[in-house]
């Protein structure tokens, strides 16, 4: 049975928009990282089944708009409405370096698999490749389109992809930079892809209420999930490849299997829309963040 095991209520003074988690491969400890349009990014332990604020970082002049944390679990990284990007040490809670991301919004970044680029989205369509180290641009790929909103890596680092406003996927091979597919099956934004643990297969969130599923290698639509009753904001797959989880701005949270293509589970549990859902590692828990300012953390059979 899927339930509900924590809710921390009042995480943040606002909206929370953005939510990530990794287990630290130097200390073990689970880290969950929340941004929030209150300016500040939280950096929360999960232990003995419940969160522990661990850091609250402050430096983002207006409201942060993505997180993520490096697949290695030691650092985050932070996106905002003030155009730059912060990484922090997830250790120290020290900020390690600041990127900037101008002219406008970095709208979302994304960890490479082999923690060594950061990519993030623009208004003008571009992604743009920084590294980590040196916090210096050091690539970009032109997606020839709109306002990139969402961004994914493929786990065997082969692949990017962005979904735009406009309700455009594109797939770029990112050792040459080319770019492979344009899917075209949304008609509205968006607002969150990512890959499954094989690579194989890209779902898409968009705000037509739907979530789309494409064949990576032949670039084709393998499947188009209703069920949710108003704009779909994340999707995110399970790390064993059996489910993935998406919420909506109908203030629920919907996990998926992902071979039957079944709902097999539903929770109503926020009272505003809910942003952002994420796995843990290994895929037994789920966290949930939502404009009601909560984090709430659910129980997965595995």
């Amino acid at each position: 049975m899927y339930t509900v095991q924590f809710k921390q209520e009042q995480a943040h003074e606002d909206s929370i928009w953005s939510v990530a988690w990794a287990r630290s491969e130097t200390d073990g400890t689970d880290y969950i990282a929340t941004g929030s349009v209150d300016d500040l990014v939280k950096i929360w332990k999960w232990e003995n089944d419940h969160l522990e604020l661990k850091y609250t970082l402050e430096g983002h002049q207006l409201g942060v708009v993505s997180v993520d944390i490096n697949p290695a679990g030691t650092i985050a990284g932070s996106s905002s409405l003030d155009s730059h990007i912060r990484l922090w040490d997830l250790e120290s809670g020290k900020q390690m370096r600041i990127m900037d991301a101008g002219p406008v919004d970095a709208w979302t970044i994304a960890f490479s698999p082999d923690n060594r680029m950061l990519a993030t989205g623009s208004h003008t369509g571009k992604i743009n490749l920084f590294g980590v180290e040196s916090g210096k641009k050091e690539n970009e790929l032109d997606t020839r389109g709109k306002f990139t909103l969402s961004i994914a890596y493929s786990p065997d680092g082969k692949y990017i992809a962005s979904g735009a406003i406009d309700g455009i996927v594109n797939i770029f091979d990112i050792h040459t930079g080319k770019l492979l597919h344009t899917l075209e099956g949304h008609a509205m934004p968006i607002r969150s892809l990512c890959f499954s643990p094989d690579s194989q297969l890209l779902v898409t969130a968009s705000d037509d209420g739907h979530i789309k599923i494409y064949d990576v290698q032949h670039a084709n639509l393998a499947g188009t999930l209703s069920g949710h009753g108003s704009w779909v904001l994340s999707v995110n797959f399970s790390p064993d490849n059996t489910h993935f989880v998406s919420c909506s701005s109908d203030k629920s949270v919907k996990v998926w299997d992902a071979g039957t293509r079944q709902c097999v589970a539903t929770f109503y549990d926020h009272y505003e829309q809910v942003w952002q859902a994420k796995y843990n590692g290994n895929g037994a828990k789920i966290v949930s963040v939502s404009d009601d300012r909560a984090i709430h953390v659910y129980d997965c059979p595995l």
